[in-house]
C-alpha cells in the first residue's frame, strides 16, 4: 500500500524530474517536510534549510509548482498506470525492496509490473555479455538452475545474451525471476524479448526508475545497473569483456558491500576477459556451481528435494547406446559424429532425434549435439 496518496506521487514526479535534483536531495526534501506536496509548497528560504538546497535549485522548486504542463505530463503517468496494469512503489511505502533500500542512492520511485515477493529478498543477479559463447550460455543455464532449486530470485537486465538465458532458465524452472529496465514499462527491449516480458510479469516482476515513454538511451543503462545489484545479495558475472557493462555491475555491487562472483574463462576469448580479471584482482570470487555461491551466506539457502530423475540407458537400441556413449559435453557436429560411429549423417539424424525425444542429448545450432 502506497503511503503517499496520487496526488503526492504527482509531486515526487514533478520533484524527480526537476534538473539538479538527484534522488538522495528528493530523499531528504520529502523526509525534511514529511511530503512531496509540502516540498512544494514551501517558501523558499525554507527549501534552502535543506542539506544540499541551493539558492538555484530552491527557485527551480518553487517555479516547478506552477508550471501546469509538467504537471499534466506527470498526472499522465499516474493515468499510464491502470492502462499498463502497473503500479508505483516510493521509497517509503513498506513494500519497497529491502536491500535496494540500503544502497548509497535508491530511488524514489519505482514503477512495476508483477508482484514484488517478501522471497526476492533471496535473490542473486545473474549478468554478462550480450554476445555469450557456447561455454558461457552453458555455465548460464546451469548455475542459474542450480539457484533455482535453492529458491533464490534471478535477477538480470532483460539484454540480450546472458541475461536473457537467465530469466529465461529461471522461468523453466518455475522459479522466480525479476527483469530491471533502463526504459519505461511501455517500452520492450530489446523487442524480440517481448514474450519473455510478459513471462517474466507473470513469474516475477518488471522494475524501472523511468516514465512511462522513456527510450532505451545508453545513459540509462550505468543507473539501471546500480539497481540490479542493489536488489541482489551478490551478483554473479558470467561473460563479459573487461568494457561491458556487467563490470558496472560488479563495481556497484562492490560499492554497496554485495558479494561479486565470477566464472572464469579462456584466457584467448575476449568475453572472459573481464570475468578473468574481476578473479584475478580478489574483486570477485571464482565460481563454477551454485554451490560455491550459496556456501558464502551459510544456512540461508535450503536446496528444494527434488527426485532425480533417472533413464535406464539399457533400453537403447544399439545405435542409439553407441551414439550417447560417443557425444560429451562440448558440442560434437553430426559430421564428425557419424565418422565415430561409422553411421550416414541421416541415419545419425534419425537416432539422434530419438536420443533428443528421451532428454539424454541437446542439439545446437549448426547440427551440433551435446549432452543434455
Amino acid at each position: 500500500m502506497n503511503k503517499f496518496n496520487s496526488d503526492e506521487i504527482i509531486a515526487l514526479l514533478q520533484l524527480c524530474e526537476i534538473e539538479g535534483l538527484g534522488v538522495n536531495k528528493v530523499r531528504n526534501l520529502v523526509n525534511s517536510f514529511t511530503s512531496p506536496l509540502a516540498v512544494l509548497n514551501a517558501d523558499y528560504v525554507d527549501l534552502m534549510e535543506v542539506e544540499g538546497i541551493n539558492q538555484t535549485l530552491a527557485k527551480r522548486i518553487v517555479n516547478e509548482n506552477i508550471n501546469k504542463e509538467f504537471i499534466q505530463k506527470c498526472e499522465y503517468q499516474i493515468c499510464l498506470l491502470e492502462k499498463y496494469q502497473a503500479h508505483i512503489i516510493t521509497f517509503w511505502d513498506d513494500d519497497y525492496p529491502y536491500y535496494l533500500r540500503k544502497i548509497y542512492d535508491p530511488p524514489v520511485i519505482l514503477f512495476t509490473k508483477g508482484e514484488i515477493k517478501k522471497d526476492d529478498e533471496n535473490s542473486i543477479a545473474v549478468v554478462g555479455t550480450r554476445n555469450p559463447t557456447h561455454y558461457g550460455r552453458k555455465l548460464t543455464e546451469k548455475i542459474t538452475s542450480e539457484l533455482v532449486d535453492y529458491k533464490i530470485t534471478i535477477i538480470s537486465g532483460l539484454a540480450r545474451g546472458i541475461d536473457t538465458i537467465a530469466h529465461s532458465t529461471a522461468i523453466q524452472k518455475k522459479g522466480r525471476t525479476i527483469a530491471v529496465l533502463g526504459c519505461g514499462l511501455d517500452v520492450v527491449y530489446p523487442a524480440e524479448n517481448k514474450k519473455l516480458f510478459n513471462l517474466i510479469q507473470d513469474n516475477g516482476c518488471i522494475i524501472t526508475e523511468y516514465l512511462f515513454g522513456a527510450k532505451p538511451d545508453a545513459i540509462n543503462f550505468p543507473r539501471r545497473n546500480r539497481i540490479i545489484s542493489g536488489l541482489s545479495l551478490g551478483s554473479l558475472i558470467v561473460e563479459t569483456d573487461t568494457t561491458g557493462g556487467a563490470m558496472l555491475t560488479a563495481k556497484y555491487a562492490l560499492d554497496q558491500n554485495r558479494e561479486v562472483f565470477a566464472v572464469p574463462g579462456n584466457v584467448d576469448s575476449k568475453q572472459s576477459r573481464g570475468t578473468n580479471y574481476l578473479i584475478q584482482s580478489g574483486e570477485a570470487k571464482l565460481v563454477t556451481n551454485a554451490e560455491d555461491i550459496v556456501i558464502e551466506f551459510g544456512d540461508r539457502f535450503i536446496r528444494k528435494e527434488k527426485k532425480q530423475k533417472e533413464f535406464d540407458l539399457s533400453t537403447l537400441n544399439i545405435f542409439e547406446s553407441k551414439i550417447y556413449s560417443v557425444i560429451n559435453s562440448e558440442p560434437m557436429h553430426i559430421d564428425l559424429l557419424a565418422e565415430k560411429v561409422q553411421l550416414t549423417t541421416s541415419e545419425c539424424l534419425v537416432h539422434l532425434l530419438s536420443l533428443e525425444f528421451k532428454g539424454l542429448i541437446k542439439s545446437l545450432p549448426g547440427k551440433y549435439f551435446t549432452k543434455a
